[in-house]
């Protein structure tokens, strides 16, 4: 027979399967756009912007629908209603991880970000109870950060007020809050090892929202046969937990029980105490992978939603003067800023929301799955369908924030200036899968752009009009363009 006949037929049969798998799965999903064989429904989404192709579908078909990446199909669920029903009222059926392969290829199901099961559940619990209870009587988290926010001031300081990208100081920052925690110790922001750890983080956080792995996470073939950009993430993933294993066998040559002084002890301490339980998910593979993932996701979200939070100052010079007053009079020139001034401070907690609220830093969420055959709305969902929460559907909601596209503090804000809490913001996700490090995003968010304005007054070096805030990529994050300003001594 031809080798050209032989293809043909190949190509036929796998067109046949992929038509049947996709209409035998589908008689109770929600309804959707007819997928094409292999490829699904991929021409139907622009990789540039998923979320805004979701925007449109939703129109149409509705704020439950089934898409196709590639010939696995996938539950979208648009707007507050659907996604609070999800993932907060029947939390434990939509616990599930669904699939994210680049990543996944990466951690290999261990840690807390991509594990599932009795395994997600442990390593999660334990994860937040330390990070909570963190110091056990020593320097609390909020003293970290504190410390922190002075040191950044220095470093900007250091700046003499001419124009300057603030990118990798702006890094440095969270990353050192981490490292604090993780680590034990901080690293002086010209430290050598320190400087490759945030290369790597930022080079994948530009990497996983780029349109080659938005088309490598929906046909994952691409992973293991092709040449790409992947295996950049792959490759500096592998590298960053390589440092940490050396950090790992440094803490276990001086741990002592009685006296844990970060996550890595607290870790090991555990895994002592669990030695003879062959079931245990305290493992070395768990805590290189945990220690991973409160590492990159703790730095990469933080640090470019400051990034992007000053981009908005600089736009908007009239916000950062009215939180500049508020801050004088809560606070002064000379006292750090603590968490306490929060509840006297409505203007900047609503400044610091917006801020979250208008970037919509992860458009469309980590993806959840199902854990169990789940009835949702009259549809009957398999267990392990891919569910993909639109958050932006949620934070850009024009009922709730009017005007949503404009960037406005008084969406929390009530008539009396008192701050409004909105059960809309979610840009930490919701449920039980919502953010480990949530507490503690929240706190440097505040502490850092509060120390900032209190120290400093932001100039733009472009007419403020002329600034550009529209994200230069939005696929898994949205990534705020490259910009300087000036930070003038007050």
């Amino acid at each position: 027979m031809e080798p050209v006949v032989v293809l043909v037929l190949c190509l036929s049969c796998l067109l046949l399967l992929s038509l049947w798998k996709q209409r035998s799965g589908k008689g109770k999903l929600p309804p959707g756009p007819t997928p094409l064989p292999i490829i699904g429904n991929m021409l139907q989404l622009g990789v540039k912007d998923i979320s805004k192709s979701l925007s449109k579908l939703s129109k149409v078909y509705g704020p439950v629908f089934t898409l196709y990446f590639g010939m696995k199909p996938t539950v979208v669920l648009h707007g507050y209603e659907a996604v609070k029903e999800a993932l907060i009222d029947l939390g434990e059926e939509f616990s599930g991880r669904g699939s994210f392969p680049v990543p996944e290829r990466a951690n290999k199901g261990h840690g807390i970000v991509f594990s599932n099961g009795k395994r997600w559940k442990e390593i999660r619990r334990f994860s937040l109870m330390t990070l909570r209870n963190f110091g056990m009587g020593k320097r609390s988290i909020e003293d970290r950060v504190q410390e922190e926010a002075r040191c950044l001031v220095e470093e900007l300081r250091k700046t003499n007020a001419s124009p300057c990208n603030p990118t990798f100081i702006l890094g440095c920052a969270p990353c050192n809050v981490i490292c604090s925690i993780i680590l034990q110790n901080r690293f002086d922001y010209k430290d050598q090892n320190f400087l490759n750890l945030l290369e790597l983080l930022n080079e994948n956080a530009n990497i996983l929202s780029s349109q080659w792995v938005q088309i490598c996470n929906n046909f994952p073939a691409f992973i293991d046969y092709f040449p790409g950009s992947h295996n950049k993430v792959l490759k500096n993933g592998a590298n960053m937990k390589s440092y940490i294993l050396e950090k790992i066998k440094e803490h276990q040559k001086s741990l002592d029980i009685n006296n844990p002084r970060d996550f890595i002890d607290c870790f090991l301490i555990k895994m002592e105490q669990e030695k003879h339980n062959q079931q245990s998910e305290f493992t070395i593979e768990n805590l290189i992978s945990a220690a991973f993932d409160i590492f990159a996701a703790g730095t990469a979200t933080t640090s470019t939603t400051l990034r992007y939070g000053l981009l908005l100052l600089i736009k908007y010079p009239e916000v950062a003067a009215k939180a500049q007053e508020e801050i004088d009079h809560v606070i002064g020139r000379y006292r750090s800023p603590c968490m306490q001034d929060r509840s006297h401070m409505p203007y900047m907690d609503a400044v610091v929301h917006e801020i979250q609220r208008y970037i919509d830093l992860i458009p469309t969420n980590l993806p959840h799955a199902v854990t169990r055959d789940t009835k949702f709305r009259n549809y009957l969902i398999p267990k392990g369908t891919t569910i993909l929460t639109s958050l932006s559907s949620v934070l850009q909601d024009d009922k709730e924030f009017p005007n949503p596209g404009v960037f406005d503090p008084g969406h929390f804000l009530d008539e009396s200036g008192n701050f409004k809490k909105s059960d809309y913001f979610m840009p930490f996700s919701a449920g039980k899968r919502i953010c480990v490090g949530e507490g503690l995003a929240r706190m440097e968010l505040f502490l850092f752009l509060t120390t900032i304005l209190q120290k400093f007054t932001l100039k733009s070096v472009v007419d403020p009009k002329d600034v550009d805030t529209t994200p230069v990529v939005r696929g898994f994050a949205s990534l705020p363009p490259s910009y300087q300003l000036c930070f003038i001594p007050v």
